[in-house]
């Protein structure tokens, strides 16, 4: 019987998503290994099926990133948290670092709609519409959400290293990753 794997990207550039399709050929056998389940390889949005393994890209900038990554540890055995933005909070966490004021958030709306020098804005209007996720105060990590049992850094980490980690994961083996892989500083 064949794994099933998910993924998801939450906030960041799909970069990870971009390595994994770096295996190249190895594809050809990971298809023969696991079922792809909710993930953009496949655009399912949805779980079909209870997963073994759970790849997430990117943190926490908003409610729906939220829901989405207690989602996936839900219906999850085995989560990895995949790059730099999953693991310590990538470039969307230095909004964390930059706001001084007592509304962080404000701070940081405003700097992105109303004060760069970079942005048209004549009506001054900051996005509001009910269809847009609540921003958060601050971006966070996946740990910081939900309990992650893995860590995959880099930006992004190579097809190698995201091919040694599905190998080991899917054999039961995952002391078999160096710990280069699967330590970060």
């Amino acid at each position: 019987m064949k794994k099933r794997i998910a993924t998801v990207s939450l906030a960041g550039c799909f970069g990870c998503h971009m390595s994994l399709l770096d295996i190249d050929e190895r594809i050809l056998e990971l298809v023969k290994l696991v079922e792809f389940d909710r993930s953009p390889i496949n655009d399912f949005k949805k779980f079909r099926a209870r997963c073994d393994i759970g790849f997430v890209e990117g943190g926490c900038c908003n409610e729906e990133n939220v829901h989405t990554l207690r989602d996936f540890r839900k219906n999850c055995d085995v989560l990895v948290g995949v790059g730099q933005c999953a693991v310590m909070g990538g470039l969307p966490v230095m909004r964390n670092a930059i706001m001084h004021s007592d509304d962080p958030l404000r701070e940081c709306l405003e700097t992105a709609y109303l004060n760069s020098p970079y942005v048209y804005n004549p009506a001054n209007d900051i996005p509001n519409d009910p269809a847009l996720p609540l921003i958060l105060d601050k971006v966070y990590t996946c740990s910081e959400v939900v309990k992650m049992d893995y860590h995959i850094p880099g930006c992004p980490p190579s097809g190698d290293v995201l091919w040694q980690t599905i190998v080991a994961l899917l054999s039961g083996n995952p002391s078999d990753l160096p710990g280069e892989i699967i330590k970060f500083d």
